[in-house]
Parts: structure tokens; sequence; C-alpha cells
């Protein structure tokens, strides 16, 4: 099993919180870093400093790591336009010599787009522009170098786009969600790994399924990673795991969740439910980032007890 940290930093993290955390996630032999793409907290009450922008940090943190990889879950369509991005992503990448991966998804949280002057269209119309979005980077990626690419869709109109400097064919994509129809789709088109986020073991294997067959219609032989998300707030004992679940208990726009609260052998236990559903990779949600204890202790304590599998090139 692999296993990532990611973090939330639209909670208030500062650089040099997620420095941190990526660099010890790093030299405690977690596969990735990857961290949420927001612009405003999702507690409803009550305020948090501003957020830092995904893939500036990230450009950053290319540079100040070596191993580790890096990466969103997710960034959201709406929030950048797909040349630039295609650009931004394959920069990003070339800075920490290939280990940046894209998680993008349609974007849903509209108090964050109300607040900093980013259209949010109707359900329909975000699908519509994820949809694009990933034709048109992925196109770009694939451009050779002199080539050209065009793109005239409805939403998006490229002319003559030279591809920016990439590997090809190109980072993977992370596609994840609960959609049950056109999520499944696109991840069988476009997808190097499916990720349900934080949700239940049987939620998940029924989303598992579903791109399942997505990838069986579309006669696709490429492999899809399948993968986790598991909310973490674990202790040695029961006062620190209380102090790392108060977060959870505070009143948020977030979807309901599936958390593990509790010892280091309840995450254990659960990360092997996810296995036998056929997850190979599993993203560990630890929400504060100064808690550099939580991941020391996962570290120690989880890690070794799961069976390893090395970081793909």
């Amino acid at each position: 099993m692999r296993v990532c940290v990611f973090t939330e930093p639209h909670r208030g993290a500062t650089y040099d919180d997620q420095l941190r955390m990526a660099r010890l996630a790093e030299d405690s032999g977690f596969e990735g870093f990857l961290r949420a793409d927001h612009y405003r907290s999702m507690q409803l009450e009550g305020g948090l400093p501003g957020p830092t922008d995904a893939w500036t940090t990230l450009a950053g943190l290319a540079r100040e790591t070596s191993r580790i990889r890096l990466g969103t879950l997710v960034s959201a369509a709406t929030f950048r336009l797909p040349g630039p991005l295609a650009v931004t992503v394959a920069q990003v990448d070339q800075m920490s010599g290939g280990r940046v991966e894209l998680g993008i998804g349609t974007g849903w949280y509209e108090r964050e787009h109300t607040a900093y002057g980013i259209p949010f269209p109707p359900i329909g119309e975000r699908f519509d522009r994820l949809e694009e979005q990933l034709a048109i980077v992925t196109g770009l990626w694939a451009t050779p170098p002199g080539g050209r690419f065009t793109h005239h869709g409805a939403n998006y109109r490229l002319v003559d786009a030279p591809g920016p400097l990439s590997r090809r064919p190109g980072p993977p994509i992370i596609i994840g969600g609960h959609g049950s129809k056109r999520t499944p789709r696109l991840a069988a088109r476009y997808a190097d790994e499916f990720n349900l986020p934080f949700r239940g073991v049987s939620e998940t294997a029924k989303a598992f399924e579903r791109v399942l067959e997505a990838l069986e219609r579309t006669g696709r032989t490429r492999p899809l990673v399948l993968s986790a998300g598991i909310v973490v707030a674990i202790g040695r004992d029961a006062a620190e795991t209380r102090r790392r679940a108060t977060p959870l208990h505070v009143q948020s726009a977030l979807p309901r969740e599936d958390p593990v609260i509790g010892s280091p052998a309840q995450l254990v236990d659960r990360i092997g439910e996810f296995a036998a559903i056929g997850a190979t990779r599993v993203h560990l949600r630890l929400l504060d980032l100064t808690d550099l204890d939580h991941l020391d202790l996962i570290a120690a304590e989880v890690l070794p007890q799961l069976d390893g599998e090395p970081s793909p090139p």
C-alpha cells in the first residue's frame, strides 16, 4: 500500500507550515504530499487566515524537497484556464524532477468562488468545462516540441498553442468524486488514478465498481490506480485522540465523512479494508499542519505494518 499525506492549508497554514510537514513526510517514508486547492475554509462560523495558492506552494516545495511526490487533491476546473494550467503544472513538474500529479475536479464550494469573484456555473456546465479542460491539458502535454495544439470547444478555444516543456504523456492525472455517471467515464478516459475521498469502505467499493465498469466499456488497457482518502485523528491514548478529533466536530460545509478516530491499530485495520476492495494508494488527511507529532506517530506505528510498494517513476 502506498501512503500519502493530504493537507488542507486553506484552514490557515503558512508556506513554512507546509514545508515542514512535506519534509518530515519525505524523511519518514511517505510516498506523497498532496494538498487541497481551496481559497476559503469550510468552517461556517468564525474566521481563519486566508489560504496559500496551491500551485505557487507546490512550486516552492518542488525545489525544497527531493523525493516525495507532490500534487493537488484536487484543483477546481473553475479556478484556472486550461492552457495556463497545463503550462503551470508542467513547469512545476520540471522543477520537481518529475514528481508532480494533477488532481482536478469540477469545483463545488460556491462560497469561495463568491469571495474571490470566480464564476460558478451550474453543475452541468462545470462538468462540461472539466471535460474540455482534461482534453486541452492532456492535448497540450502530448504536443511535441515545435508542434502546435488547437482546440475549438463550447467553452474554450485554443489556436496554434505551443506545447509546454513536459514529459510525455505528461504528469499523472487524478480524478475523484462521488458522481455516478460522468465521473467514472472521465476517469476511465483521462485519469491515471481514481480517488474517492473520505467515505466508508462500502461506499468506496461501489464507486470503484462504477469506475471499473466504465473501464470495461471503453476497452481501456492502461492501468488505473484506485485510491481512498481517510480522515485521520489517532493518538497514543484517549486524551491525545480527543484533542486531534476536536476539529472534526466544528460545523462546516464539507459533506459527510467517515474518519478514523482512535489508535494506530485502527488506522492499520481501515487501510487493510481499503486494500481488500482494490485500493493500492491511500491519502491520509491530517487536519493540523503544525502537529508534526501526529505524522511521527503514523510513520512509527502505521507505515511499518503495511506492505510497501515502490513509487511509480
